[in-house]
């Protein structure tokens, strides 16, 4: 029978590699931090007042799928997902994404005036060029994570927007 002592060092070595090993998903906990949406080119339409757009390229980073549920901003009490519709007449509109965008595993979005983006709806205080605005998104699983986009000038995305059945 081994002396009590050795039995001791074999369960504290026990316990300190199971605090180094690798977690369910393969990887070691330092990529777990990992967040699991790159954003890049992050951008708001500038405005003074009323509402605003913001764009930004999404990528995946993930095995599965995921779903955007909502976006949060302190810039704004009522931030959208919104998407461009396309009528019978060919005319062009957005409205708001209600399902929330979905981004399959290991791909791309891109958030662009006159496609997929996320609306503000009556800013809080102008954004104007330079400043940055912070977004929260919310995902399906209950998690989330933040990002920040730069305010540029930008005279284009002069698109008609539905909400409530009322065109702004």
């Amino acid at each position: 029978r081994p002396p009590k002592f050795l039995v001791l060092i074999a369960v504290i070595f026990g316990l300190v590699l199971t605090g180094c090993t690798v977690d369910d998903t393969g990887n070691d906990g330092e990529a777990n931090n990992r967040e699991p949406i790159s954003v890049s080119s992050a951008w708001v339409k500038a405005a003074d007042s009323g509402m605003t757009a913001a764009f930004a390229g999404l990528h995946n980073d993930t095995a599965s799928k995921i779903t955007i549920t909502s976006i949060t901003s302190p810039a704004s009490d009522d931030v959208q997902l919104h998407e461009t519709v396309t009528a019978a007449d060919h005319s062009s509109r957005m409205q708001e994404v209600k399902a929330g965008f979905a981004l399959p595993a290991a791909d791309n979005m891109l958030l662009e005036p006159g496609g997929n983006h996320i609306m503000l709806m009556n800013i809080k205080q102008p954004l104007l060029p330079g400043d940055e605005v912070t977004f929260t998104m919310h995902f399906a699983d209950g998690s989330k994570q933040d990002f920040t986009a730069v305010v540029k000038k930008f005279d284009g995305a002069k698109e008609s927007y539905e909400s409530h059945g009322k065109k702004h």
